[in-house]
């Protein structure tokens, strides 16, 4: 009962214990929340308690000499405020010009703004106000490389000179304070005060007043109190007018001129909006008489002086704004922004150069695309220097469409031709400055190598030295063994030795040094005294009439499928102006019409595209070519030659006898009559006499040869390469159908015959050094021009196909002739193309389905080799032809995986013509045996021999075919010989043996010859008629 009482009790106490916890930790909570409330404001109290001990130990170390500006009666200066003509292109001026705001789209964000006053303080001392608004956080684009500049929010104020950068801390002709605390001037950045962000007003003081004992200095100030001690003026802006000048970015600033001040300052100080009239220089702009902004477009040729005209002009009109690309990327890197390492390809030109900074937001150009769209708003002059765009009429519209004839006076200035004088002098002073500079540098790279050389000798000599003292030490120490008093003798005896010698030693060395040092001397003071060659242009360089850069004006692509686009300006164009600036306006158009001449014949075609009489003229081809080499390989095949007699036989006696069942006797008798004439044995032909250029029919030339029966693979290359070139030049002329293009270079050859063939053209693999080689073995077909250099075609565009048979069949001949002769220059040396292009509805070989040019993954066959087979032309990975010698083996025509050829022997087997896999034939070999003709793949016969034996006609049965080794129920044999194993005879054992495979160990021998084949027995390594030379094999160890 006790027990249950107290368990009931335990939840009354908990339930009254749990809200006195609550209580309890509410009450902790609250204390803990006063107590971190307290330490935050304890914080913010100590810090700024620290910002004030900072101002007032600032205040304690700049001991202010600045007294209060006396009374001026002078008249002062009137519309003093911000040039909103003389700020870049992404300051958006609001509230009447008192605010800037940046742009911060499409990578504007990364960019400087910069901002001038319309006046310039000469004398006096006067100051300006400045004020963050607000801090903006534009989102940064994924996926970029690089960091963007740091601080993401600056400010820069300070003084520059009129025309000169707008972008503070950019060369040597501003100075100025920014926000992270640094006074800035020439790319160099010292500590000179404290920081200052938003809602501090900023004021910069310029004091030019001579009796003042600041005289020649600037200051900042924060909030009315010095922030910096009076920084000296720079010599480079001593003694000219001055230019209140603000840079910033991610900011919104106040300016504010004056009268009155935000924050004034420790003393009394007049602001620039009051300044005396004669202390301060108001920057005038000048505008077209019109009274319209002006925009001028440029007309020049690539690399020919347009860059720097440009240049000059924009130097010589500072009140011109240059909208283009590479004012773009130039200013990025004065932004802080330093482009990637350069990498292999296109790297662009000085009209559209490449971005490469590793943010997706200027690497895509969005900032240019801004500032088409902002430019047009603002109420300034430009310049365009679009060199292509200029160019031509199309891109030309687009522009003037832009910038309306309500807003903007239009130019277009044209500069082509030679310079005029003045221009010429320009770039001469360009060049000279650009070599000096280069001879400056090399200067101190010299002075620095000097230097470094003379510190290296100081530590050699210093390690000498050093050395020698160690060895003189050493041999103090050294004592000769023996008794003691000996010893004691000895070391007292070394000891003087040691002396005598460390003196000798010592004085040997500083001898050593003074003579060092005395043949030094001269050789220093010589170089000391050799007075700085002046660096002067030479005599080639001043007939230059252009600066050279590492930068084409215009990339060759861009040239070659524009530049006959190329125009003059003109009025009827829209342009309210046009001048021509070296030359008139009719000499200027002779000059373009000469100039686009000119590229003509060394350019380019870009755009050219492949018509459709080159396709189907080439498909033709094509299709022709299939016949030859299959004409070639029956008449090589007395197999296919007796089957093509047999099918011809057949279908004369098809014919015979549907004439005899018409009644037709007579034309029986004469069908009958024609084909024994045909049947009779053929003539002999002089192939010495003959004149491959009269024969006819190229398929017969009277004997039943085809002319081109002793064609090689070399042989084809030059057939290939007669046709292709010459339909390449024909086809050329017709697509482009331009007279004043009637061909192309050299140089250009490759980029045609790809544009055309889709494959790469490949001159190393004819064995020749110049071209002029390959044009004599091309002979009648290709040539070029000795006047333009372009290649010309010999035939006809609509010569018969034959003739390039024939043209072939002539030059080997000639070839022939001249080894005969002893001329072993007349030897070819073709190598096999490795290109694996596919060529134009080519199959797996190349260009053609299996052809010569290109090789297929496993054999490349004349026409379809089989995957682990070659052909006549190309070897295969397993199988090779007569010149080429493949894996395993090399087969004259159409070798198998693993036979031999005629000539080049395989790695296991070698037969006469076309082997078997594992065996030689004289012409179609069987997999396991080598026949005559076409031998059964493991037996062979005279001619059609069955797949496991073979007899003279048709040997062997098929019955009760069984494919695996150790059975011998086939019978075999060459002539109708004996069954022996698989039809043949693996080891020279006698023919017609019943043992079982394998054999007993036998001396050894291939499985070249009529092993696995019939035949009579085999020499060692195979051999015989019916299963042909074997070679050695791998296999020989079964």
């Amino acid at each position: 009962i006790l027990l249950i009482d107290a368990m009931a009790s335990e939840p009354k106490q908990a339930a009254q214990e749990e809200p006195k916890e609550e209580e309890e930790e509410k009450t902790a909570e609250t204390k803990e929340e006063s107590n971190e409330d307290v330490e935050m404001k304890e914080d913010v109290e100590m810090k700024d308690e620290e910002v004030k001990d900072e101002a007032e130990e600032q205040q304690d170390k700049f001991k202010e000499l600045e007294q209060d500006a006396p009374p001026d009666k002078r008249p002062t200066a009137k519309d003093v405020a911000l040039n909103l003509k003389d700020t870049t292109v992404n300051v958006m001026p609001v509230l009447g010009g008192k605010v800037l705001m940046p742009l911060t789209e499409g990578g504007m964000q990364y960019l400087l703004a910069g901002a001038r006053c319309n006046a310039g303080q000469k004398a006096g001392r006067y100051m300006f106000e400045v004020r963050i608004v607000e801090l903006l956080y534009p989102a940064d684009q994924p996926g970029s490389k690089t960091y963007a500049p740091q601080p993401k929010q600056l400010l820069n104020v300070g003084f520059s000179l009129a025309g000169s950068s707008l972008l503070l801390g950019d060369g040597t002709s501003n100075c100025s304070f920014d926000s992270e605390g640094f006074f800035v001037h020439g790319g160099v950045r010292k500590r000179a005060g404290r920081k200052f962000g938003r809602d501090q007003t900023v004021a910069v003081l310029l004091n030019l007043d001579a009796s003042s004992p600041n005289a020649n200095t600037v200051s900042l100030f924060v909030d009315g109190a010095r922030a910096s001690e009076p920084m000296p003026l720079p010599e480079e802006l001593r003694d000219k007018a001055l230019v209140p000048t603000v840079t910033y970015r991610n900011v919104s600033i106040e300016v504010n001129f004056g009268p009155k001040p935000a924050a004034p300052l420790p003393f009394s100080c007049r602001m620039l909006g009051d300044a005396a009239s004669a202390d301060v220089e108001i920057c005038k702009t000048q505008s077209s008489k019109s009274g319209k902004s002006e925009v001028i477009f440029p007309v020049g040729l690539p690399d020919e002086g347009f860059f720097d005209w440009v240049d000059r002009f924009v130097e010589t009109h500072p009140d011109y704004t240059e909208l283009s690309d590479r004012k773009i990327l130039e200013w990025a890197s004065k932004s802080g922004l330093h482009p990637m390492r350069q990498q292999a390809g296109y790297v662009g030109s000085n009209d559209k150069p490449e971005a490469r900074f590793g943010i997706p937001a200027l690497d895509d150009w969005s900032p240019a695309r801004v500032i088409a769209a902002i430019a047009p708003t603002l109420q300034r002059n430009f310049i365009i220097p679009e060199l292509k765009a200029n160019l031509t009429k199309a891109d030309r519209g687009e522009a003037l469409i832009r910038f309306g004839a309500n807003e903007f006076c239009r130019k277009a200035v044209v500069l082509m031709g030679e310079p005029e004088a003045d221009h010429k002098a320009w770039v001469h002073s360009k060049l000279l400055e650009q070599k000096r500079a280069r001879a400056e540098v090399e200067k101190r790279r010299k002075a620095h190598e000097d230097e470094r050389k003379r510190v290296n000798e100081e530590r050699r000599k210093k390690h000498e030295a050093d050395r020698k003292a160690r060895e003189v030490a050493r041999k103090k120490v050294q004592a000769p063994e023996g008794d003691e008093g000996q010893a004691q003798e000895e070391a007292g005896e070394s000891k003087d030795e040691a002396k005598a010698g460390e003196g000798e030693e010592e004085a040997k060395a500083a001898g050593d040094e003074q003579a060092e040092a005395k043949a030094e001397e001269p050789a220093a003071a010589e170089a000391k005294d050799e007075p700085d060659t002046p660096v002067e242009l030479t005599e080639d360089e001043k007939k230059e009439y252009y600066s050279k850069s590492a930068l084409p004006d215009l990339s060759e692509r861009e040239f070659a499928r524009t530049y006959v686009n190329f125009s003059v300006p003109t009025k009827e164009e829209g342009f309210d102006d046009v001048s021509f600036v070296w030359l008139s306006d009719s000499k200027t158009a002779e000059y373009l019409k000469k100039y686009i001449l000119d590229k003509k014949l060394t350019s380019r075609a870009e755009d050219l595209t492949p018509g459709s009489d080159f396709k189907d003229r080439l498909a033709k081809w094509q299709k022709t070519v299939q016949e030859w080499r299959r004409c070639q390989s029956d008449f090589k095949d007395p197999a296919r030659r007796e089957r093509k007699a047999d099918e011809a036989r057949q279908k004369v006696a098809e014919e015979k006898r549907a004439l005899i069942e018409a009644g037709d006797d007579e034309g029986a008798r004469a069908l009958e009559e024609q084909a024994l004439q045909d049947a009779e044995q053929p003539v002999e032909i002089d192939m010495d006499s003959l004149e491959p250029m009269k024969v006819e029919n190229i398929y017969d030339i009277g004997n039943g040869q085809p002319l081109f029966a002793h064609f090689t693979h070399d042989d084809w290359t030059l057939l290939y390469t007669r046709f292709e070139l010459h339909l390449l030049i024909h086809s050329f002329k017709k697509d482009l159908n331009d007279p004043d293009r009637q061909g192309f270079g050299l140089k250009d050859l490759g980029f045609y015959f790809n544009k055309y063939y889709r494959k790469n053209w490949n001159f190393n693999q004819f064995g020749v050094k110049e071209f002029d080689d390959l044009v004599d073995l091309l002979r009648d077909s290709v040539s070029v021009d000795s006047t333009s250099g372009h290649l010309k075609a010999d035939q006809e565009e609509d010569v018969a196909l034959e003739q390039f048979i024939r043209l072939t069949e002539d030059n080997r001949l000639e070839r022939e002739r001249r080894i005969d002769a002893g001329d072993e220059t007349a030897r070819l040396n073709f190598t096999r193309s490795s290109d694996r292009g596919k060529g134009c509805k080519g199959g797996k070989g190349g260009h053609f389905k299996g052809g010569p040019s290109q090789p297929s993954r496993f054999g490349g066959a004349q026409h379809e080799a089989p995957r682990f087979g070659g052909g006549h032309s190309e070897a295969s990975r397993f199988g090779g032809n007569r010149p080429e010698a493949s894996r395993f083996g090399g087969g004259h025509h159409e070798a198998s995986r693993f036979g031999g050829s005629h000539h080049e022997a395989p790695r296991y087997d070698r037969g006469s013509h076309e082997s078997s896999r594992f065996g030689g034939g004289h012409h179609d070999a069987p997999r396991f045996g080598g026949g005559h003709h076409d031998a059964p793949r493991f037996g062979g016969s005279h001619h059609d021999a069955p797949r496991f034996g073979g007899s003279h006609p048709v040997g062997g049965h098929h019955a009760g075919r069984n494919d695996h080794p150790g059975r011998n129920d086939h019978p075999g044999g060459s002539h109708g010989g004996p069954p022996a194993p698989y039809g043949g005879h693996k080891r020279p054992f006698p023919s017609g043996s019943s043992q079982s495979y394998p054999p007993p160990k036998q001396p050894r021998a291939s499985y070249g010859g009529s092993g696995y084949g019939g035949g009579p027995p085999p020499p060692p390594y195979g051999g015989g008629k019916a299963g042909g030379k074997g070679g050695k094999s791998a296999y020989n160890r079964r």
